[in-house]
């Protein structure tokens, strides 16, 4: 069975502000995790509950409730700003 994908409001709109080109990379990385959440290049974080997938220079971070079948997405930004 494959997972739920919910996306937070602030995910939403930092998705609107992206480039076109990496916006269909994110997008298509998103759908991935449906059925596989902890596929290949996916990272457990460090001292925070969630993972983390990368796409060039931008940062996918997730929860995944194994229980419910759900994933979080509740960030998605440059490397530079999305652990701040």
């Amino acid at each position: 069975m494959s997972y739920a994908i919910y996306l937070k409001r602030s995910v939403e709109k930092e998705l609107d502000h992206l480039p076109s080109d990496i916006y269909k990379k994110i997008i298509h990385k998103i759908i991935s995790l449906k059925d596989n959440p902890r596929s290949r290049g996916v990272k457990k974080l460090t001292g925070k509950d969630g993972y983390r997938l990368r796409v060039r220079d931008y940062r996918i971070l997730y929860t995944i409730n194994d229980e419910d079948k759900r994933i979080e997405i509740y960030s998605v930004a440059h490397r530079k700003e999305v652990y701040r």
